[in-house]
């Protein structure tokens, strides 16, 4: 059976027939219901495949995790995970599947392998790293892309993220007012976003009088392996030294919380520590890790949102989502 009989047994057009099948609210619910039924009753399927050679469209977006070069971080990372659990609700709700790839698998042409081949709309890139070379290639060659990252970034496309400089301000000032007077710096302040988060923590700083020791500024890949490591480096070279953390990730922050623990460091009295992310393991840790929370299921849909109007010819713009200093035990010494 084709569309068009499927249709004239409905009693209706080809395209209300299609609409129906595709459940498309603007047909209504007992006319849909009805096209369903009859196509079940007479096996009737659609061709996916030729119904995207007739439109040039596969209603797959591309989700690429921009993972910075020479890094251990992977897709198993849980704020990784939690970011593509919401984009791939997000898309799933819009009638879009996701297909998930890296910035290692992926060739360096995202254009030509994602769209000019037909495997997906658009892209959703995850994170600006420390060069944005390929995402501006995609977006020159005229690519609907939206990046996950700092939305103060310039950029000829749309960024959507959290205020990295103001969490690195409050995360640092939090430790501040609960004591802290030797604050670490646990990430890479060369990272896009995270050197958001290390200008908020100087500021947070200078706004306190205080002035922020070189030395305790730590480089490392935004890993636990990364950082459990450093700080064990760094303790067995010149002591305890420090009062405070301000890691630029919960999976960083813990980390650094094993390695304190280990050497019996107490915690938040020797050491307050700050996260960034709010991961489910955060709240079950002990202590328990006070974090910046991001909204990634808002965050989600408007990326989703920003890529669509780019589908219809619209303007997307930038977009800055909610953050929250979520305290809990690591840090708190009052």
């Amino acid at each position: 059976m084709t569309l068009a009989h499927l249709a004239s047994l409905a009693g209706v057009s080809t395209s209300t027939a299609s609409r129906a099948l595709k459940d498309n609210p603007l047909i209504k619910q007992d006319t849909r219901a009805r096209i369903q039924a009859l196509a079940r009753q007479h096996n009737f399927s659609v061709n996916a495949a030729a119904s995207r050679l007739r439109t040039q469209k596969t209603n797959v977006i591309a989700v690429i995790l921009n993972l910075v070069d020479h890094t251990e971080q992977s897709i198993s990372d849980p704020f990784l995970l939690k970011i593509v659990a919401d984009l791939n609700q997000a898309l799933n709700a819009r009638g879009y599947e996701m297909l998930l790839s890296n910035s290692f698998m992926a060739t360096d042409d995202w254009a030509g392998y994602f769209i000019r081949s037909q495997r997906a709309d658009g892209l959703i890139v995850v994170g600006q790293g420390k060069t944005t070379d390929k995402i501006d290639q995609a977006a020159s060659a005229g690519v609907p892309i939206v990046v996950w990252g700092d939305p103060k970034s310039q950029s000829q496309y749309p960024i959507i993220g959290g205020d990295n400089y103001l969490g690195g301000r409050l995360a640092t000032q939090h430790l501040i007012e609960n004591g802290c007077k030797r604050i670490v710096y646990l990430g890479d302040p060369g990272h896009a976003e995270l050197g958001e988060r290390f200008k908020g923590y100087c500021q947070a700083h200078k706004t306190a009088g205080l002035s922020p020791d070189k030395a305790l500024t730590m480089t490392i890949d935004i890993t636990s392996k990364a950082a459990y490591q450093r700080i064990n480096e760094h303790i067995r070279e010149n002591g305890l030294n420090f009062d405070g953390i301000v890691a630029v990730s919960d999976m960083v922050a813990l980390g650094a919380l094993k390695a304190l623990k280990e050497r019996y460091v107490g915690i938040p009295a020797d050491v307050a520590i700050m996260g960034y992310d709010d991961i489910a393991l955060a709240e079950l840790m002990h202590p328990s890790l006070s974090t910046i929370r991001q909204n990634t299921r808002s965050a989600a849909e408007q990326m989703v949102s920003e890529l669509i109007k780019q589908f219809n010819g619209e303007e997307a713009k930038s977009t800055i989502i909610d953050i929250e200093l979520v305290a809990r035990r690591s840090s708190q010494r009052k």
